[in-house]
């Protein structure tokens, strides 16, 4: 009777991701985000990117938050489609615990990049470079769109390849849980 209390409770908690701090990988999954895979935890590299003024940034810049970070480039159909959802999701959930970070990766020029934006209406997210795919080739890039979610500590713990909706109720809970102490 005890042994069964005892794993019935373990279920309960277990299934009570809000209760439990934990990510309900499953609800991610049958939400919308089929693609998104876990990951062990595994730091990210200092690699660093730039702005298009020059400026020099690392995903170290963003420790202590939450990271969804994203691989796109102004060419991808699938990069086309899923930036409006991203950008929705920084402006619901942006703040001083999460960040959307989107790098154009490779060939894009910041003219480029800057019409992408404006044709998609994107206006919460910042303009980051990878031009020499020197991050994305170190994070195991291969092609975009590639989203990478990232703890508080820096660390990897999801991946999505291809396309997704972010600015989903499914998505929304993920971030919210990944924010979760």
């Amino acid at each position: 009777m005890l042994r069964s209390l005892v794993l019935y409770t373990a279920l309960v908690l277990g299934a009570n991701t809000g209760f439990a701090g934990e990510i309900d990988w499953q609800a991610a999954h049958d939400g919308g985000l089929a693609k998104l895979s876990q990951t062990d935890p595994t730091p990210v590299p200092a690699t660093t990117f730039t702005d298009p003024d020059g400026g020099t940034h690392s995903l170290a810049d963003y420790k202590g938050k939450v990271v969804l970070l994203n691989f796109w480039a102004t060419w991808c159909a699938p990069c086309r489609e899923e930036m409006p959802s991203l950008d929705s999701l920084q402006a619901d959930l942006g703040g001083d615990d999460f960040a959307v970070v989107a790098i154009a990766a490779g060939h894009n020029p910041p003219p480029a990049v800057k019409k992408f934006l404006t044709e998609q209406k994107i206006t919460n997210l910042p303009v980051l470079l990878d031009p020499r795919q020197a991050l994305a080739r170190e994070m195991g890039v291969m092609g975009m769109p590639v989203t990478v979610l990232i703890d508080r500590d820096g660390n990897e713990i999801a991946r999505l390849i291809g396309g997704a909706d972010w600015s989903s109720d499914a998505a929304k809970a993920l971030i919210t849980q990944a924010k979760a102490p």
